[in-house]
Protein backbone atom coordinates (compact mmCIF):
# COMPACT_ATOMS: atom_id res chain seq x y z
CA UNK A 1 0.00 0.00 0.00
CA UNK A 2 1.68 3.39 -1.07
CA UNK A 3 1.55 6.58 1.51
CA UNK A 4 -0.82 8.60 -0.47
CA UNK A 5 -3.75 4.82 -0.67
CA UNK A 6 -2.87 5.14 3.15
CA UNK A 7 -3.90 8.18 4.07
CA UNK A 8 -6.80 8.26 1.47
CA UNK A 9 -7.85 5.01 3.36
CA UNK A 10 -7.70 6.91 6.74
CA UNK A 11 -9.66 9.54 5.83
CA UNK A 12 -12.26 7.88 4.07
CA UNK A 13 -12.57 5.66 7.74
CA UNK A 14 -13.16 8.81 9.23
CA UNK A 15 -16.51 8.81 7.59
CA UNK A 16 -17.30 5.31 9.26
CA UNK A 17 -16.28 5.89 12.82
CA UNK A 18 -18.99 6.42 15.00
CA UNK A 19 -17.65 7.48 18.43
CA UNK A 20 -14.99 5.59 20.22
CA UNK A 21 -15.05 2.93 17.80
CA UNK A 22 -11.89 1.23 16.92
CA UNK A 23 -11.27 0.85 12.97
CA UNK A 24 -9.00 -1.77 11.17
CA UNK A 25 -7.41 -1.42 7.91
CA UNK A 26 -7.03 -3.88 5.79
CA UNK A 27 -3.50 -3.50 4.34
CA UNK A 28 -2.73 -6.27 2.04
CA UNK A 29 -0.98 -9.50 1.93
CA UNK A 30 1.66 -9.53 4.30
CA UNK A 31 5.50 -8.49 2.32
CA UNK A 32 8.50 -10.77 4.31
CA UNK A 33 11.06 -8.00 4.79
CA UNK A 34 13.68 -10.30 2.53
CA UNK A 35 12.18 -10.17 -0.15
CA UNK A 36 11.00 -6.31 -0.41
CA UNK A 37 14.98 -5.51 0.91
CA UNK A 38 15.88 -7.70 -2.39
CA UNK A 39 13.42 -5.92 -4.76
CA UNK A 40 14.77 -2.39 -3.11
CA UNK A 41 18.49 -3.44 -4.44
CA UNK A 42 16.96 -4.32 -7.72
CA UNK A 43 15.03 -0.99 -8.27
CA UNK A 44 18.25 0.76 -7.19
CA UNK A 45 20.13 -0.77 -10.50
CA UNK A 46 22.13 -2.51 -7.61
CA UNK A 47 22.95 -6.24 -7.97
CA UNK A 48 22.53 -9.07 -4.80
CA UNK A 49 25.45 -10.21 -3.25
CA UNK A 50 24.54 -13.99 -1.79
CA UNK A 51 26.23 -17.83 -2.50
CA UNK A 52 24.94 -17.68 -5.62
CA UNK A 53 26.69 -13.98 -7.11
CA UNK A 54 29.40 -13.75 -4.63
CA UNK A 55 30.62 -10.39 -6.79
CA UNK A 56 27.02 -8.54 -6.22
CA UNK A 57 26.99 -5.02 -4.43
CA UNK A 58 25.04 -5.72 -1.56
CA UNK A 59 24.52 -8.41 0.74
CA UNK A 60 21.72 -9.04 3.24
CA UNK A 61 22.28 -9.92 6.56
CA UNK A 62 19.35 -12.19 8.51
CA UNK A 63 20.09 -10.79 12.21
CA UNK A 64 17.00 -12.36 13.80
CA UNK A 65 14.72 -10.63 16.06
CA UNK A 66 16.24 -7.71 18.53
CA UNK A 67 14.66 -8.04 22.02
CA UNK A 68 11.20 -6.68 22.19
CA UNK A 69 9.98 -6.94 18.54
CA UNK A 70 7.74 -8.89 17.28
CA UNK A 71 6.83 -11.04 14.02
CA UNK A 72 3.54 -10.24 13.63
CA UNK A 73 1.02 -7.49 15.46
CA UNK A 74 -2.22 -8.53 16.73
CA UNK A 75 -4.22 -5.96 15.81
CA UNK A 76 -7.06 -7.41 18.11
CA UNK A 77 -7.29 -8.65 21.79
CA UNK A 78 -10.87 -10.23 20.93
CA UNK A 79 -10.04 -10.66 16.95
CA UNK A 80 -13.38 -9.63 16.04
CA UNK A 81 -14.65 -7.29 13.72
CA UNK A 82 -17.52 -6.49 11.20
CA UNK A 83 -16.88 -5.26 8.09
CA UNK A 84 -18.18 -1.15 7.02
CA UNK A 85 -19.68 -0.35 3.51
CA UNK A 86 -16.01 0.37 2.55
CA UNK A 87 -14.11 -3.02 1.58
CA UNK A 88 -10.89 -2.24 3.55
CA UNK A 89 -12.28 -0.86 6.73
CA UNK A 90 -13.33 -3.06 9.81
CA UNK A 91 -15.02 -2.08 12.69
CA UNK A 92 -13.20 -4.08 15.90
CA UNK A 93 -15.65 -6.02 17.82
CA UNK A 94 -14.26 -5.10 21.06
CA UNK A 95 -14.90 -4.71 25.19
CA UNK A 96 -14.21 -1.63 26.69
CA UNK A 97 -15.02 0.55 29.59
CA UNK A 98 -17.35 3.27 29.83
CA UNK A 99 -15.67 6.61 30.44
CA UNK A 100 -17.77 6.92 34.03
CA UNK A 101 -15.60 3.36 35.09
CA UNK A 102 -12.53 4.27 32.86
CA UNK A 103 -11.30 7.18 34.48
CA UNK A 104 -11.49 6.86 38.10
CA UNK A 105 -9.75 3.44 37.28
CA UNK A 106 -6.83 5.70 35.20
CA UNK A 107 -7.04 8.38 38.26
CA UNK A 108 -6.07 5.20 40.75
CA UNK A 109 -3.74 3.62 38.72
CA UNK A 110 -2.16 7.03 38.44
CA UNK A 111 -1.71 7.34 41.93
CA UNK A 112 -0.36 3.91 42.83
CA UNK A 113 2.13 4.73 39.96
CA UNK A 114 2.88 8.07 42.05
CA UNK A 115 3.22 5.97 45.12
CA UNK A 116 5.42 3.59 43.17
CA UNK A 117 2.57 0.98 44.82
CA UNK A 118 3.51 -2.03 42.53
CA UNK A 119 0.82 -4.22 43.25
CA UNK A 120 -2.13 -2.08 43.42
CA UNK A 121 -0.79 -0.70 39.54
CA UNK A 122 -0.50 -4.67 38.83
CA UNK A 123 -4.27 -4.87 40.28
CA UNK A 124 -5.37 -1.63 38.20
CA UNK A 125 -4.03 -2.85 34.66
CA UNK A 126 -5.67 -6.37 35.67
CA UNK A 127 -9.06 -4.80 36.12
CA UNK A 128 -7.95 -2.09 32.77
CA UNK A 129 -7.33 -4.90 30.22
CA UNK A 130 -9.54 -8.13 31.48
CA UNK A 131 -7.42 -10.05 28.97
CA UNK A 132 -3.78 -9.32 30.60
CA UNK A 133 -2.43 -11.95 32.88
CA UNK A 134 0.39 -11.11 35.11
CA UNK A 135 4.32 -13.01 34.61
CA UNK A 136 5.10 -14.22 37.67
CA UNK A 137 8.51 -14.44 37.45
Amino acid sequence: MTIPEAAQLVLQAAVFAQGGDALLLDMGEPVRIKDLAEQMVRISGRTLRDAQHPDGDIEILCTGLRPGEKLYEELLIDAESQPTDHPLIYRALEQGLPPAQLWPLLDALEAAIHRQDVDAALALLAQLVSEWQRQMI
